[in-house]
């Protein structure tokens, strides 16, 4: 066939498959383009939507060691303020830990952290526009450590320190407050309960229910002693309540020192019961009976002045 007819055949048969080629690309880089565009424009949206709505509200909360933002009136500044004031409820913490907060950075549980008090504290010592610290306590006790974490913060604090127990004050909660010079409470208040427990559930029997089996894999012989899934020796029993009497002792000590009183007054105390307000006035364990406003005005005598208090 002559070379000439085979370019005619070519461009007559090919041609047409050239350009649909080519169109088809077309029509893919046009589509490509065109949805690269739109998440374009969405992102870009979304970004200019966020930092919008975050310059109007503030930038968000995020969990941290500073408390700066955790006081109850919404603001930590303490201007205006002759006293700062220290919420301490529900259960006693040493610190919270990263999963006590949601997304918002605001606390899922009802806790108070030895942290956040002792943080509280250092902002009335560094102020000096600051003249005392009162203590809102309603808390059925906790982590001893984190209660006497409180206690020395409060003890060691160079402003007066006054404390009010509402609903109740008792365990770690009450060894926070000895360490107020002036504790009020009312005549309903729990108060008290000087003890240690580190009692626990066995899941033996349940687990046996289960079809579940315990394998002890320690390295020690008591290294997994008050595992709730085996039973608990004589021996373990007898180290857990070693321990047990020296933290109780070392309870009643502080509380002696705190509320000077004998060892053997605060021993037959710490049965681990709670009395109420009146009866703990009686056996010292309180100093005043009053409710809060009965705390403001001792603390207004006090300080000389009315008394302005900043929340955290």
């Amino acid at each position: 066939m002559p070379l000439n007819m085979w370019q005619r055949l070519k461009k007559i048969f090919l041609f047409p498959f050239k350009l649909t080629i080519w169109q088809w690309f077309y029509k893919i880089f046009r589509s490509s383009f065109g949805i690269v565009s739109v998440i374009m424009v969405i992102g870009l949206w979304s970004t200019f939507s966020y930092y919008a709505i975050s310059y109007i509200n503030g930038p968000a909360e995020v969990a941290s060691d500073d408390y700066s933002d955790v006081s109850a009136t919404g603001t930590s500044d303490t201007e205006g303020c002759n006293v700062v004031g220290i919420n301490l409820h529900g259960d006693i913490v040493t610190y919270h830990t990263n999963d006590s907060y949601n997304d918002q950075g605001s606390l899922l549980f009802d806790q108070t952290s030895a942290d956040e008090v002792d943080w509280a504290v250092g902002k009335a010592k560094d102020n000096p526009d600051i003249k005392a610290i009162i203590v809102d306590i309603d808390s059925y006790g906790g982590s001893g450590v984190a209660g006497e974490e409180m206690m020395r913060a409060f003890k060691e604090s160079k402003k007066p320190v006054v404390a009010f127990i509402r609903d109740a004050g008792l365990s770690a909660a009450y060894l926070a407050a000895t360490g107020a010079q002036t504790i009020f409470a009312s005549k309903f208040s729990d108060v008290g309960s000087i003890g240690v427990t580190r009692s626990y559930l066995q899941e033996t029997e349940k687990n046996k229910k289960d079809g579940l089996t315990y394998i002890d894999l320690s390295s020690g012989l008591y290294k997994d002693s008050g595992n709730p899934s085996r039973p608990l020796t004589e021996t373990e029993k007898q180290l857990f309540m070693r321990d047990i009497k020296i933290g109780y002792e070392y309870f009643v000590n502080i509380v002696s020192q705190n509320r000077n009183l004998s060892n053997e007054k605060v021993r037959a105390l710490g049965d681990g019961s709670s009395m109420m307000g009146e009866q703990a006035l009686k056996e010292g364990l309180i100093d005043k009976i009053g409710l809060l406003p009965d705390a403001v005005n001792y603390l207004t005598e006090k300080i000389g002045e009315e008394v302005e208090v900043c929340w955290y």
